[in-house]
């Protein structure tokens, strides 16, 4: 394990390399598994890019079992690309449960290419294990002349569930015009696909969704995607990559006839400098949990200083619920709570200096205005109309250049606050708003400053989720 300044305790983050979308969530006979996109040899120039794993008992103390499905096939050879898990009920030889990954082997051939219509391969892969170590071998399910001819080579990132009696798999997807959609595929077993349908928006919405999802929260479905291109819309703060979800009508689901997607209803899942790639999956005990990635695709800034030998984490998993206005609240996962260690008694207003950079922050009863600033340069704040994350001036080398992220919000009667290392999560109102980003504070000690009034004002010290998390 590289135990270097700004590391994390309980974000997940393998021992060296890079890391990036979360794939292949599940709890999978009682054990909660991790997928991730992971190089372990960044930052060398072309390092092979596959999938890392994370396994825990109880969503709070994990171990890293290293790059368990690498890029060694002809159909991947560029990279082993993001994807989901489907748990099989009693379909192993031991009558137990059957886990089927499937994921996007990406090719892009050497060659005068635009790599957007020619030139990259999109091939989907399926492999199947009977306790999620031991994996199976690669199967080809789809290959680029599957897919229809208004789709560009962009078709990625396969999400996959069971209704209606039938498979249903949903791929990110850049067709010929530059628009992003959703390809929506049909199968009996599975194993073979057939097109179903393209859900579009009837406006233009970015020039590709990657990431997508299906939530289905107190009987209502929701589609969840990322669409990039979307730097020009005033909302997006000139950040090209967005994350969000829309809620579908009523009744409706993604494999209804004629189904559309309305853009116009689109909500980000956080506000934040470093958030994408969310993915979900339904726990053992009935949770729609959720997590995503602490970082942004194709940014100048990589969220570590240069000569550190990892980069980027995952959001701690968060409980999704759907509100009476049909929006989704996050909230980290109550397991969280087992970390706390000695708790501080904060001073509203006042500041509090705790030793480490570990800490859980909870703040009830708040009253318009409120300031909570960390180590004089991180500053949340909330006027009764928007909150905000700002980075203050002469902070520069603490949010690594970024300055400020806000979204609208008319009430906030409590906020929880996570910092871990380089790591702050933010949820405010009961995680109707969340903000996540990196920092890299150079104290050795924490200083929460509260400036306004609150009833309560709590911290705990946070404990090391990764203690002897190692690669297998």
């Amino acid at each position: 394990m590289a135990r270097t300044r700004w590391r994390m305790g309980f974000h997940l983050m393998p021992p060296v390399g890079w890391l990036n979308d979360p794939n292949g969530l599940c709890q999978f006979r009682g054990t909660y598994h991790v997928f991730h996109q992971y190089s372990p040899d960044w930052p060398a120039p072309n390092a092979p890019r596959g999938w890392g794993h994370f396994t825990s008992e109880d969503l709070v103390h994990w171990r890293h079992h290293g790059m368990v499905i690498a890029p060694d096939t002809p159909e991947e050879a560029t990279g082993s690309y993001s994807g989901c898990a489907v748990v099989m009920p009693g379909a192993a030889s031991d009558g137990g449960d059957r886990l089927r990954l499937y994921y996007t082997g990406n090719v892009k051939e050497p060659g005068d290419f635009d790599y957007i219509r020619t030139g990259r391969r999109a091939t989907q892969i399926l492999i199947e294990s009977d306790d999620a170590m031991s994996l199976g071998s690669k199967r080809i399910i789809l290959r680029n002349e599957d897919y229809p001819s208004d789709c560009t080579c962009h078709v990625r990132d396969p999400k996959v569930w069971r209704g209606e009696g039938r498979w249903w798999m949903i791929l990110g997807t850049r067709d010929t015009s530059d628009r992003g959609i959703i390809l929506l595929m049909s199968s009996e077993d599975g194993v073979t696909w057939t097109v179903a349908d393209e859900l579009r928006s009837s406006e233009p919405f970015g020039y590709m969704w990657e990431c997508p999802d299906r939530i289905v929260l107190d009987g209502r479905t929701y589609l969840s995607f990322c669409p990039q291109g979307m730097e020009g819309l005033p909302w997006a703060n000139g950040v090209r990559d967005q994350s969000g979800y829309v809620s579908l009508p009523e009744g409706s689901d993604l494999n209804a006839p004629g189904v559309s997607i309305d853009t116009g209803a689109f909500r980000r899942w956080d506000a934040g400098f470093d958030f994408y790639a969310p993915q979900t999956f339904v726990d053992e005990s009935g949770r729609t949990l959720l997590i995503g990635w602490m970082g942004m695709p194709e940014a100048p800034f990589e969220s570590a200083p240069d000569g550190l030998p990892w980069c980027h984490c995952l959001t701690v998993p968060r409980v999704l619920t759907r509100l009476g206005d049909g929006t989704i609240a996050q909230m980290p996962v109550p397991e969280l709570e087992r970390l706390r260690e000695a708790e501080e008694l904060l001073i509203a207003p006042g500041t509090m200096v705790f030793s480490g950079q570990r800490a859980d922050i909870e703040l009830t009863g708040i009253e318009s205005p409120l300031r909570l600033t960390l180590d004089g340069g991180l500053e949340i704040a909330f006027d009764g109309h928007e909150l905000s994350c700002t980075f203050t001036e002469g902070a520069d080398a603490l949010g690594a250049g970024r300055t400020r992220r806000a979204l609208p919000l008319d009430r906030m009667g409590d906020l929880r606050v996570l910092v871990d290392g380089s790591a702050v999560e933010i949820f405010a109102e009961g995680g109707r708003a969340v903000m996540s980003t990196r920092w890299f504070p150079v104290a050795d000690a924490l200083s929460v400053t509260i400036e306004g009034t609150c009833a309560s004002a709590r911290a705990w010290r946070m404990g090391d989720g990764m203690t002897g998390s190692v690669d297998a």
